[in-house]
């Protein structure tokens, strides 16, 4: 028997196959495009997805020799991109698309317990605005939807036939509160959206749904008897792959800290319970286009090598770039601040562009990416002292090092992925005795990284001046403020 565990992405589509005791047998991935239009929303196309996960599973297939037949428990995770599906055909909102920033604004204004769990300020890439965005602004497509689901249960539903919502997705993005009696029918009156499909039963990740349907069998590539099971938000599922005990830093496109949590705090998103594991709840805190901005800087090489090699090379020549800070808050600031507009700042740059110059703005914006994260974890309590890793950044001895250096904390680091593991943990749980069962025995071995003495020293000193830049920077927006108040009121 095999496992099967597909994750997609901001840009890719990957699957790994697994054996019955977690053992990685192959991996395989697909990328897929965004679409974006002039107003800087973005979205997917969905028969692309689809395409890029059919063709993942078929090639890591091919690697490890296996008949469809082998292929026994499938499970998606994939990132909180929104399908809307209307007899038409479907339509993807990107998780990382603003459009509805005014009505997170509007939303957050509003005092309910849906708000308090998003941290008492809500982020548009939370379902909840883009659903008052949709209803006043495309009531066409609002009016014929007969399907609104989070990306990884919409690939659920084209494997199996069958709409479920993952109790993962519904609980952290969708005004759904699990120890409240489920839907917020109160607030979804009181914002006019309560008319949107949702009958589907809500499934705690593990939980089989079934076995695919012929035409979802036929598109993948696979026999009907494989069983599909719930899976989770791509984030989550990294939670649940990564080392257990502690905190996780989920260190990809953007960043995120899941951690053990029942009670809400300002500017982190949750409690959410059962969100991974039944009878225990989480909390999150989050950084946007984190790796998205390591990716931005690693495109203006003239030769654009690859990450791995940027930071080897950074790696034979440590700390470049001492004069230069950076603010990574590229695309708004979930977490300590809560402000999808807030914008990130760059003290230093000189106009070189050689690869030098741009190994060491590089280097300076990764620090400033581990100094957000430990600001995220001040903001959730005492220091821990040991933090897991999963993500792409983590595949980088020198990264590993510096969230150790800028956290203090001993960083944990399973090397096979993570988010992957967590998938297939979630696809094994219902041959495997449930989803703890199933965990226990997909478990390995965790490398540690130690904070380094000297390293902590650097990190301390440029964490000041991250801190004082930030003071700067609240300071010039209030004055922007208030020179726009006098314009527009003439004084």
């Amino acid at each position: 028997m095999l496992i099967a565990a597909v994750d997609v992405g901001s840009a890719r589509a990957r699957a790994g196959l697994y054996d019955a005791e977690g053992r990685l047998v192959a991996r395989a991935g697909r990328g897929f495009a965004t679409l974006r239009d002039g107003d800087g929303q973005a979205g997917f196309d969905l028969a692309e997805i689809w395409q890029a996960v059919a063709e993942a599973l078929a090639e890591a297939r091919r690697m490890a020799g296996a008949s469809p037949a082998r292929i026994q428990a499938l499970a998606f995770d994939a990132t909180c991109s929104l399908v809307l599906r209307t007899p038409e055909g479907a339509e993807v909102i990107a998780w990382h698309d603003h459009r509805a920033h005014a009505e997170a604004a509007r939303l957050g204004a509003i005092p309910h317990e849906v708000v308090r769990r998003a941290g008492g300020t809500v982020s548009p890439e939370m379902q909840t605005p883009r659903l008052m965005w949709l209803s006043g602004n495309r009531p066409d497509i609002w009016a014929r939807l007969v399907g609104l689901r989070d990306l990884c249960d919409e690939l659920a539903f084209l494997a199996t036939g069958r709409a479920t919502r993952s109790v993962c997705a519904t609980a952290a993005k969708w005004p759904w509160l699990p120890d409240h009696g489920g839907w917020a029918e109160d607030l979804l009156a009181r914002l006019g959206i309560g008319d949107f499909p949702r009958a589907e039963p809500v499934l705690p990740a593990g939980t089989a749904i079934g076995p695919l349907s012929a035409r979802g069998a036929a598109e993948l590539g696979l026999e009907r008897g494989c069983i599909v099971a719930a899976g989770l938000i791509d984030a989550f599922a990294g939670a649940l792959g990564a080392a257990t005990g502690m905190a996780v830093l989920i260190a990809g496109t953007s960043n995120c800290v899941m951690a053990p949590g029942d009670r809400p705090v300002a500017s982190l998103w949750g409690p959410y319970p059962g969100a991974i594991l039944p009878g225990e709840a989480v909390i999150e805190g989050g950084q946007s286009a984190t790796g998205a901005l390591l990716e931005a800087i690693r495109a203006l090489y003239p030769d654009a090598p690859g990450h791995e090699a940027i930071l080897d090379r950074i790696a034979r020549a440590p700390e470049p770039g001492a004069g230069i800070h950076v603010l990574p808050d590229m695309r708004g600031n979930r977490a300590p601040f809560g402000d999808p507009l807030m914008r990130g700042v760059i003290h230093g740059l000189g106009l070189g562009r050689d690869d030098a110059t741009l190994d060491a703005l590089y280097w300076r914006a990764a620090v400033g990416v581990a100094l957000g994260t430990r600001q995220i974890l001040d903001q959730m309590g005492p220091p821990p002292g040991r933090l897991a890793i999963a993500g792409g950044q983590a595949r980088s001895g020198l990264m590993r090092q510096l969230y150790a250096d800028a956290t203090g904390a001993e960083i944990h680091w399973q090397p096979e992925d993570a988010v992957l593991r967590g998938t297939a943990i979630a696809a094994a749980a219902p041959r495997s005795g449930g989803i703890r069962a199933a965990r226990a025995r997909f478990a390995r071995e965790a490398r540690i990284t130690r904070p380094d003495p000297a390293g902590r020293a650097r990190r301390e000193a440029d964490r000041a001046i991250f801190l004082r830049m930030q003071a700067h920077r609240a300071e010039i927006t209030a004055m922007q403020t208030a020179m726009q108040t006098a314009i527009q009121t003439g004084e």
